[in-house]
């Protein structure tokens, strides 16, 4: 629906935030303003306290406001990294539930996703939420529906998986306010190769290929997929190969030839990917991520872990604690 009306949107932003989500959600705007000659579209960077707040990337922003002092938006997306926290969380997450009360359309983009779950205001509707946070997201929230898609749109939930995922958000937002040509020409300016919306898939990596999960034969989606179900409880390979209708042989040839793999070897490394998304963005001790992956001890899961990223658990995660602001959740070493 088209309207003259202002659509003001709000980027709560966190400390260590993706720079690259909030330009792909604010560029496109910008432009699409240029397009039709007139401001459609205002936003406002908005931070808890008010004061400044500094990327992932170490550049710093100063915000337009403080959460307490927004009266009243469209719109307001969570921009953060998934430990992120509020530092006042009975005062902040009652904002954002008297902003949703009011008619306030609330989303997330990428990290985002987990203080808005937090708030409770994604209870009941689906998010969209990055491949990479996926095992973590669902860990801390078993009973939310997770979708896979780049972009979900539940109601008056928006959320978005990264930052090229906020651009095609953007220009959909963009077409529901002044039309797909506008939205098209804004893909153009910025070379954006089509615009993605709901029901389309995120792409997903190829441990150690060129590739990504939907370029892969049928023989080794399947099997993917069910290594993927079971990382808690593993499979023998020999009834994986079974259940996708080839021998053992076939399937390590096959495994081989498209992913430089065994599909024993990809098979632990998704467990070693999910043990590390609980790791570096959960709460959880080495032998609640062990039991996590389907690990009987510690002891093991640390050598594979090790193998796999270079680096021991306890130290990855001392890494990134480092790298947090002293209000996010900082993971413990036990």
């Amino acid at each position: 629906m088209h309207s003259d009306e202002n659509i003001h949107i709000g980027f709560l932003i966190f400390p260590g935030f993706p720079m690259a989500c909030l330009t792909s959600m604010i560029e496109p705007l910008r432009a699409a303003n240029e397009i039709v000659g007139r401001d459609v579209f205002a936003w406002s960077l908005i931070s808890e306290d008010g004061n400044r707040v500094e990327a992932s990337a170490r550049v710093g922003f100063d915000p337009h406001m403080a959460l307490s002092n927004v009266e009243a938006l469209n719109q307001l997306y969570l921009l953060s990294d998934p430990s992120s926290q509020f530092a006042d969380r009975q005062n902040s997450n009652g904002k954002l539930r008297k902003l949703a009360r009011h008619g306030t359309t609330i989303g997330a983009i990428s990290g985002g996703v987990f203080p808005l779950a937090r708030s409770g205001l994604l209870d009941g509707h689906a998010a969209s939420v990055h491949w990479c946070y996926a095992a973590a997201f669902a860990e801390e929230f078993p009973d939310f529906t997770q979708s896979t898609d780049v972009i979900s749109i539940d109601a008056r939930r928006l959320t978005a998986s990264g930052a090229a995922a906020a651009f095609d958000l953007s220009l959909h937002l963009i077409e529901n306010a002044v039309g797909a040509g506008v939205a098209t020409e804004v893909a153009c300016w910025f070379q954006h190769p089509m615009m993605r919306g709901q029901g389309v898939p995120q792409r997903k990596p190829t441990f150690a290929a060129e590739s990504t999960n939907d370029m892969l034969p049928r023989i080794v989606r399947d099997a993917i997929a069910m290594f993927t179900d079971h990382l808690e409880d593993p499979l023998n390979i020999a009834d994986v190969a079974r259940e996708v209708g080839v021998s053992v042989r076939q399937l390590e040839r096959v495994f081989q030839n498209t992913t430089g793999r065994t599909p024993l070897v990809y098979y632990r490394s998704l467990r070693m990917h999910k043990a590390r998304q609980l790791l570096l963005y959960g709460n959880y001790t080495i032998s609640e991520v062990s039991t996590a992956v389907g690990y009987a001890s510690s002891f093991t899961l640390i050598k594979n872990y090790t193998e796999v990223f270079g680096i021991h658990p306890k130290e990855d995660r001392k890494k990134v604690n480092m790298f947090r602001a002293g209000n996010n959740r900082v993971a413990p070493l036990a």
